[in-house]
């Protein structure tokens, strides 16, 4: 399916905006994802300001969760005990316009014109609508909104109503406790969609309100987490408020007023939340209190806005001179980076960062993996922070390691609070790959940014736990290799397997990182011990095919059936677990992605063969997929796939290719956007001994720029089809390998010339494979 793509006279292509011409009742919720606004810490949907045209609308904090038991039918030791689910806020998005009686709502009003946009150049979101009222009058309704930066906790509202002869106005403003108000879920068995609470969930603790300024503050039931809001109202007339209600699910604020043809009347809201991080449990100082000394007036948070988006592009901008649909689209891909993480601080990053409840605002190895990469080389006080996160999980992450019989620490699969809370084990706590990735991301991190603080204390704890875990969950096993069973790699169609490749070859790094750590804490057998098990890392390996298999027994599986009709897909929600596990077929990129991650571990043409194999047997059912293969395609030489991959993973959310984009942005897909530019088309490879360039810019693009925070300069890089030129804005110049040739990169730049690539043929296997992005090979035997 397409949204966006597929009709370019309602979504016109901006470079630096997503507009809407045309109101459309189906995908509305679709819309108020791709439409959201955010700032890492607190998010508000993209919905319409009147309740009738509303899908899914609602505003999150990032952390702010409801816990509960989890019931499992059949339960067993060690099992999951302790759901959680982010929380719906009291949302202050919402309005109704009565004119002359009529109450305005695009469902039931007459519509002359109509234009929505949210600018990424601003982080504003603006929508005007023309209205065609039963009384005659014309009248024209203008929302504006912006989420605070340096104010987190901040999001100012502008309505504006102004009409061709005078007119009676009933305008309300409303909060709403949208927590507690159930809402038709689209499928009871898809595991992507969030889950709701039978009982209430949230309860008032606070309730005043006078004169259009409102103070309430909520307490979860379970978890105990506070929120609190303080909201103020500012009217162009002057006018005083008809009436102010508190209630815990619903207050408003009312003003009954005329307009005249030449006035316009201009309401501004301003709130302020605090919850989460902001408000401990036990501080005695009520929420509201704590948002009302951070409210600002509307104007200043608009600023903040401005002027967020005004420095964060100018060093986070990627510029491909290829196509502008394609421009627009990675743009409003960096700009959803930037919602997810600006003003997350000290938190995790959701799977939806703040846009949805996709994934019940869980944070899983994502963050690590796909969104760390763009943290550490554009925000890397922010990728700190994120690892900061995870260190303060260690004690429990060291208590769930003790329960599965582990040594060091293990992290939970999915998580809030840092418990574990994925209730299927399989998919869940099988996955031990996430340890590997924090250690991946601490690691790379330090690399980046030279932080030897870091290292010398969070960093070096995080690799040494990690690293003790996995020497106590594996083992060595008779033909002297060291062993990794009864894990499940990042492809969750093959759960529970012995020595998947992925999974040996990330435990192999976080083993070797650690013993190569000089820290008071580690002994020398404990430093010879991981390196021997790095040394004698078992990794699958099909003589016969010539290829790395994903693990002990996925070569002797059988094929899936590539007839499988295109409705079927994603398999998950079509076929029982046990079906797709006893089959050859990958739900992402695993194997592949442990040749991106680690890639200075395999040849060109142990890569090229791994991707002409597994590419066929990859689905994409993952929205983490798409990036992977389209890197590794671009590396092994596939132009033409590498750019479609590209594309495909560029569109995800935009074209709601995977149906649920209406749950939130899929944050990580947007992360491996940002290194499929800058990692597979511009060949970036790190960890090693210095930068490393390997450029495959598509023949359809004249150039690609973007720029690189590392070792403290910023490294700007501009890549054409004949050269890459790359320069510093200050301090020692910075050596940096290009296919080979160490440069010496100043502030005065240098540019470097790259002889044309040839793309490889495809490889010929024993058997043929079906494939969707390279020809068919079928050898004759």
């Amino acid at each position: 399916m397409a949204l966006i793509t597929a009709d370019r006279e309602r979504f016109p292509c901006h470079p630096w905006k997503l507009v809407e011409t045309r109101y459309e009742p189906a995908e509305v919720g679709t819309l108020e994802t791709i439409f959201t606004l955010g700032n890492g810490h607190l998010g508000v949907r993209g919905a319409h300001w009147s309740e009738a045209d509303t899908e899914l609308p609602g505003s999150f904090i990032n952390g702010l969760h409801e816990t509960w038991d989890i019931q499992h039918a059949e339960n067993a030791y060690g099992f999951a005990k302790t759901g959680q689910r982010i929380l719906y806020v009291p949302d202050v998005n919402n309005f109704a316009v009565v004119i002359d009686g009529e109450a305005l709502s695009l469902a039931e009003s007459a519509v002359v014109e109509y234009q929505r946009s949210v600018d990424f150049s601003t982080g504003i979101y603006q929508c005007a609508i023309t209205w065609q009222c039963r009384s005659g009058a014309l009248v024209t309704t203008t929302e504006r909104r912006a989420v605070g930066y340096k104010s987190r906790g901040n999001l100012g509202i502008v309505l504006e109503i102004s009409a061709d002869r005078d007119i009676s106005a009933d305008v309300t403003s409303y909060v709403i406790n949208r927590q507690d108000q159930q809402k038709e879920e689209h499928s009871e068995h898809d595991p992507r969609r969030p889950g709701r609470h039978a009982g209430r969930v949230l309860t008032s603790t606070r309730e005043e309100g006078a004169d259009g300024s409102l103070r309430i503050s909520w307490q979860a039931k379970e978890s105990k987490q506070r929120v609190g809001i303080a909201v103020d109202h500012w009217n162009s007339g002057g006018l005083l408020p008809f009436e102010t209600l508190v209630d815990q699910d619903q207050s408003s604020v009312r003003y009954v007023l005329a307009i005249g043809p030449d006035e316009t009347f201009r309401l501004e809201k301003g709130a302020s939340y605090a919850g989460g991080q902001d408000v401990q449990v036990a501080d005695s100082e009520d929420p509201a209190d704590v948002a009302a000394a951070n409210l600002l007036q509307v104007s200043e948070i608009f600023a903040e806005s401005e002027d967020f988006f005004e420095q964060f592009w100018a060093t986070t901008d990627i510029v491909v001179e290829g196509g502008d649909e394609l421009q627009q689209a990675i743009r409003w891909n960096i700009f959803q980076l930037a919602q997810a993480t600006a003003r997350a601080d000290v938190a995790g990053i959701p799977a939806k960062g703040v846009s949805g409840s996709g994934y019940e605002g869980h944070y899983f190895w994502d963050e690590e993996v796909y969104l760390m990469p763009f943290l550490t080389y554009t925000n890397p006080k922010g990728a700190r922070q994120v690892l900061e996160f995870r260190h303060n999980m260690l004690p429990a992450a060291r208590d769930r390691a003790q329960e599965l019989s582990v040594a060091g620490a293990l992290f939970p699969w999915r998580t809030i609070n840092g418990l574990e809370a994925s209730a299927y084990y399989a998919a869940g706590t099988a996955q031990f790959h996430i340890a590997a990735a924090v250690a991946f991301a601490a690691n790379r991190y330090h690399w980046a940014s030279g932080d030897e603080e870091f290292v010398s204390s969070m960093g070096s704890e995080l690799l040494i736990e990690t690293a003790r875990m996995w020497i106590s969950l594996g083992f060595f096993g008779k033909d002297g290799l060291f062993h990794i069973h009864g894990v499940t790699g990042p492809d969750e169609y093959t759960a529970v397997v012995n020595d998947n490749l992925y999974t040996n070859v990330m435990a192999r790094f976080n083993l070797r990182a650690a013993a190569d750590l000089e820290h008071a804490s580690i002994d020398d057998d404990e430093r010879q011990l991981w390196n021997a098990a790095a040394n004698l890392m078992n990794l699958p390996y099909d003589d016969y095919l010539e290829v790395y298999a994903q693990d002990n027994d996925f070569m002797t599986l059988e094929p899936w059936d590539w007839e499988t009709p295109r409705e079927k897909y994603p398999l998950l929600l079509n076929f029982h677990p046990l079906v797709i596990y006893r089959h050859q077929v990958l739900k992402q990129a695993d194997t592949v992605l442990a040749m991106f991650l680690q890639w200075q571990d395999f040849s060109a043409e142990e890569k090229h063969r791994a991707f002409d194999f597994y590419d066929p047997l990859t689905t994409g059912d993952s929205t983490l997929s798409a990036c992977v293969q389209g890197i590794m395609a671009a590396e092994v030489g596939y132009g033409a796939a590498a750019l479609k991959h590209f594309t495909d993973a560029v569109f995800i959310d935009l074209d709601d290719t995977h149906g649920n984009t209406v749950d939130g942005v899929h944050i990580a897909s947007t992360g491996g956007v940002w290194s499929s530019l800058v990692c597979g088309f511009a060949g970036l490879r790190d960890q090693g001994p210095l930068p490393y360039f390997d450029p495959r810019l598509p023949q359809e693009w004249s150039a690609l720029s973007f720029h690189l925070r590392i070792d403290g300069r910023l490294l700007s890089v501009r890549l054409d089809e004949r050269s890459i030129s790359l320069s510093i804005d200050r301090g020692e110049p910075l050596a940096v390998d290009v296919r080979g040739e160490v440069v010496s990169v100043g502030i005065e730049g240098i540019s470097v010339a790259l002889a044309p690539t040839e793309a490889p043929e495809p490889t010929v296997f024993p058997s043929g494979l079906p494939t969707a992005s390279l020809p068919v090979v079928r050898a004759r035997l």
